[in-house]
């Protein structure tokens, strides 16, 4: 059964049908070959997954996401980032990674983050003279540091399966999406030496910072107030979603002064339509993972990883092989949700801890997300830039380099998150 799956996945995925209804088609695909299966019982556990409490963070971070960054916010934090840093070499570029960074406290979303930033700096950069395709691969790789920095959906995917906790997991991805920003500068300014890529020298206007600052610094609290509320114990991961709602309805009322009727309609559409692709995407998964684990899958799996490699090492390797190769294919909340049920118990064969796990498994299909054939960010950012994604792969090696620098740490250094 668990191969017929497979074939009529892959075959679904090849014609461009969306992974969602690939999932469905598959999963259906077995019940109708397999009689021990009834048809009631695979709805009945398709719905069960999606009736979980802190799932309903999920539309609340998105609409804070959206309410955020819908008004003067994008403009204020891009102003005050290119004056601090935009005269160093290669500051433009570093502005947009500095930009997703801050954005990854907002948002939660990778998609989300690389059509903002991208629709603000790409054009920027673009008449200082960059290279279109180097700005299109630097803000497809950043925009993947959101997924870690929290508010991150994926890790709350993957806690929902694994049965983590959501604020470990919080906690857990903050040093590694700083890493991966401190890698990306670090690139940025090699690249704008080593090639004379042109500065943005323009003196800065101090009033003009000092606008921009005060209206950054509400964005910028957002994490803090996050993953303090979490640290401390205060709140539940749900609870912080709808109170990080109400902090943004709070400050585009009262602060920023730019909600109105009509950008609040359109950011509880849009979060609403959001939210309803992961959900049916989180019900598909749920169906094949309940086939796959009701084939024995992967207690089959784990048992022959542990009867073929014995080195821990080795295991970690294989499983970010296959991370790698299926983050390449199939979207990240998708891969997150089927791959859980697979590496969770082989993880834990070896003594890996299951919030480690989580971060290495996110960091790795986030590196899939700016990498060919299918990579979402990288076709969003080309496509602003107007470049062929071909190009902006090329330029692309160097933030390869420091993503898969960042996922060794994390896979073989449990230090590196923290705790």
């Amino acid at each position: 059964m668990s191969a017929l799956i497979l074939l009529v996945f892959l075959g679904a995925a090849t014609l461009a049908v969306p992974i969602a209804h690939a999932l469905l088609i598959a999963s259906m695909a077995a019940v109708a070959t397999n009689d021990r299966i009834p048809a009631d019982l695979l709805v009945q556990q398709m719905v069960a997954q999606v009736q979980s409490f802190p799932l309903i963070a999920i539309p609340f971070f998105m609409l804070t996401g959206s309410l955020m960054m819908g008004g003067k916010l994008g403009a204020a934090l891009v102003g005050m980032l290119s004056a601090l840093i935009g005269r160093f070499h290669g500051g433009p570029a570093q502005v947009g990674v500095m930009s997703s960074t801050v954005f990854g406290g907002v948002s939660g979303s990778a998609v989300a983050d690389a059509s903002a930033i991208g629709s603000l700096m790409i054009p920027w950069q673009k008449s200082l003279g960059y290279p279109p395709a180097f700005s299109a691969a630097t803000l497809a790789a950043s925009a993947t540091i959101v997924i870690l920095i929290p508010p991150s959906i994926p890790l709350i995917l993957y806690a929902q399966t694994a049965g983590a906790s959501v604020a470990a997991l919080f906690v857990a991805g903050v040093l590694p999406g700083l890493l991966l920003c401190a890698g990306f500068l670090l690139v940025c300014w090699w690249s704008g030496r080593s090639r004379n890529f042109p500065r943005d020298t323009t003196p800065i206007n101090w009033p003009e910072f000092r606008k921009n600052l005060r209206h950054s610094a509400p964005a910028l609290m957002l994490p803090v107030l996050i993953v303090s509320l979490l640290r401390l114990g205060i709140v539940t991961p749900t609870e912080v979603s709808i109170i990080s709602t109400l902090y943004a309805l709070l400050i585009s009322v009262v602060f920023y002064r730019d909600l109105s009727i009509r950008r609040l309609h359109e950011a509880v559409v849009d979060s609403g339509i959001a939210t309803g692709v992961v959900l049916l995407v989180i019900m598909a998964s749920a169906s094949i993972g309940w086939l796959l684990t009701f084939d024995q899958l992967p207690s089959m799996v784990t048992q022959w990883i542990g009867q073929s490699v014995g080195e821990a090492w080795m295991v970690i390797l294989i499983m970010n092989i296959v991370m790698l190769a299926i983050g390449m294919f199939i979207d990240l909340p998708a891969a997150v949700l089927l791959l859980t049920p697979v590496f969770l118990p082989l993880a834990q064969s070896i003594g890996m801890d299951p919030v480690q796990l989580g971060v290495m498994m996110v960091v790795n299909l986030a590196i899939g997300l700016y990498s060919p054939p299918v990579g979402t960010t990288l076709f969003i950012t080309s496509e602003l830039a107007r470049v062929k994604v071909g190009q902006t792969v090329k330029e692309l090696l160097p933030f390869y380099a420091i993503g898969f620098l960042v996922l060794a740490l994390v896979s073989y250094v449990p230090a590196s998150i923290l705790r």
